[in-house]
């Protein structure tokens, strides 16, 4: 099992369900040094599963006071390749740590 730290659409039941085919588990963490912004989505899968236009995406900005909210969610990696399919072409996969101390996989702006 790995960490995927989601802060937009992947918290949705629905979006779950279509992406790993089951509701995911994790707890509440917080990634400190990013700031959130939106992007529109232009993909029409991604579009249908998620019922969402603008999807949240955060970009490094270094500071201390810049905070994301999310869920950390335990996942296989074959889930992992599965949310890579659902992240549109904005995004890129980079391994981090989280307030908690854990480590994990988040999407963020290219």
């Amino acid at each position: 099992m790995t960490h995927l730290f989601s802060y937009g659409t992947l918290r949705k039941e629905q979006v779950q369900l279509e992406i790993f085919g089951r509701l995911l588990k994790g707890e509440k963490d917080i990634l400190t040094g990013y700031k959130l912004s939106k992007v529109e989505i232009t993909d029409p899968e991604v579009l249908r599963k998620s019922g969402q236009k603008y999807h949240p995406i955060l970009t490094f900005s270094g500071k201390n006071e810049d905070e994301a909210e999310g869920m950390l969610f335990e996942v296989t990696e074959e889930e992992i390749l599965q949310a890579d399919d659902y992240e549109v072409d904005d995004y890129k996969k980079v391994e981090t740590v989280f307030r908690s101390g854990k480590k994990g996989w988040i999407y963020i702006g290219k």
